[in-house]
């Protein structure tokens, strides 16, 4: 068995072994399983904040079930057909302009929104297999290009300290750091307290390890963390029932294949409508693929999947298996599927070939029978292996060239946008748009491609037209 394998994912000539690609891959999912519990729920809160508490239970159902199909197809291609160790799934922002923007803000049913996301994965098989989606990575120049690393390490710790309760908002400062001394105060709330002692307790047990050299040590510390939240009451490991049953009868009824075509048209302008649902795709469109692109450099980079040109090694398959994943997940009745960035988590813990995607895929698909297994493991428990990824991809800052200023500048905002904005696109956006402008106002317009222009004016006109 173990010979087949390394046969075909040629494990020997990517220098790992089975079980490292196996525990990598059980790591990504690990790390990105919370998806399985927070994708259902984004997409049915319309439904609550509407009163619709029924539908919203059923969406929730269906969307359990599509979220797990969606992500193991889009992680099995990555595996078979693009053979390198990425994952898939639902993206975070995407769904929720899906739910907040598209259904909540601007009326159409959930079955409706579907029809956007299937267009825009259409969108993409298209743009992808004539080749514009590899010379749009092709145009982003070497200032954003080696700054999307760094940024994309920033954009995951800051997810994670996020999700290990460590950050917290503030009116006055916007965030600011969980207040450790809340057991002073009789009756205080311990439990974000108790998250982020779990999390800081996980996030040391991997550094520890990793200075050791120990295998999947980013796997080690989430299961270490998990049964240190056990006493501290972080791990709950009551809530094991799981009726199966209801949510596959409400995927075949209200997920499954139910993209509601001809509704958007109905009691509606045609011409507005059409003009709407154009931008509304162009808007998943660019965030997603920018998304991809960025998430593809950044993991590629720090694997070693890049060849002597700077590209990433099967970037169109990869690219490819994106694009049929965001139709397929919409076929399914989930919101956009991408490439998602935890995919660091499993590189970082020794992922370099499609064998660690598809131990992820079927641990996706498993999660339809063992979801009360993924479910006990806390976000303070996953939190830490993104903070230590981040780690990890930050240290390629130092490929970054500050001594001029014309590539300085457009890098900076593509480090500090990720994070602050929430949004590896808007990282790359803005990276893009002011590269464009400091190479035309200082006389080196030979600097800048003509597609990276295009590029840049799009995100404009994007911006003025439409938030997300």
């Amino acid at each position: 068995m173990n010979s087949r394998l390394e046969r075909l994912f040629q494990l020997k000539e990517s220098k790992t072994t089975v079980r490292t690609e196996v525990l990598a891959g059980i790591t990504t999912f690990i790390t990105i399983a919370y998806i399985l519990i927070l994708n259902p729920q984004v997409l049915a809160d319309p439904y609550v904040i509407m009163g619709d508490m029924e539908m919203a239970g059923r969406i929730a159902n269906g969307v359990f079930i599509g979220t797990c199909i969606g992500a193991f197809i889009g992680t099995i291609l990555c595996a078979l057909y693009a053979k390198v160790p990425f994952v898939q799934a639902p993206g975070m922002g995407l769904n929720a302009f899906f739910a907040y923007t598209v259904v909540l803000g601007m009326g159409y049913t959930y079955n409706q929104a579907l029809v956007i996301v299937f267009l825009s994965g259409v969108f993409f098989i298209i743009i992808t297999a004539i080749g514009l989606r590899e010379a749009i990575i092709r145009s982003i120049p070497d200032a954003v290009k080696s700054a999307i690393t760094p940024g994309v390490g920033l954009f995951i710790t800051i997810i994670g300290l996020k999700n290990a309760g460590l950050v917290i908002s503030n009116p006055a400062t916007l965030v600011s750091m969980v207040d450790f001394s809340q057991w002073r105060t009789p009756g205080a709330d311990m439990a974000p307290v108790m998250g982020a002692l779990t999390a800081l307790a996980g996030l040391l047990i991997m550094g520890i390890l990793h200075v050791k050299k120990v295998k999947g040590s980013i796997f080690l510390g989430i299961i270490a963390a998990t049964i240190i939240g056990i006493p501290l009451g972080v791990t709950q490991i009551s809530n094991l029932n799981m009726d199966l049953g209801m949510k596959l009868q409400d995927f075949a009824e209200i997920s499954f294949m139910h993209m509601d075509f001809s509704g958007m048209f109905e009691g509606k302008n045609m011409v507005e409508t059409l003009f709407t649902i154009t931008m509304l795709v162009l808007s998943f469109s660019l965030v997603n693929m920018f998304d991809s692109i960025g998430t593809l450099l950044g993991a590629a980079k720090q694997s070693g999947m890049i060849d002597e040109n700077g590209e990433v090694i099967r970037m169109k398959q990869a690219l490819m298996s994106d694009a049929i994943s965001t139709a397929a997940g919409a076929m399914v009745g989930t919101s956009t599927v991408t490439t998602v960035v935890e995919s660091s988590a499993g590189i970082a813990a020794g992922g370099r070939t499609g064998l660690t995607s598809l131990t992820a895929a079927l641990l996706f698909l498993g999660a339809l029978l063992f979801a009360p297994v993924v479910s006990i493991v806390p976000g303070a428990a996953t939190a830490p292996a993104l903070i230590f990824v981040g780690i990890l991809m930050l240290s390629n800052i130092k490929d970054v060239d500050f001594s001029e200023m014309s590539n300085a500048l457009p890098a900076f905002c593509t480090i500090v946008f990720m994070p602050f904005t929430y949004s590896i696109a808007n990282g790359v956006a803005l990276g893009l748009i002011t590269y464009c402008v400091m190479k035309l106002s200082t006389g080196r317009r030979e600097d800048v491609k003509l597609l990276t222009l295009v590029i840049s004016l799009i995100f404009i006109v994007r911006y003025a037209c439409m938030t997300l």
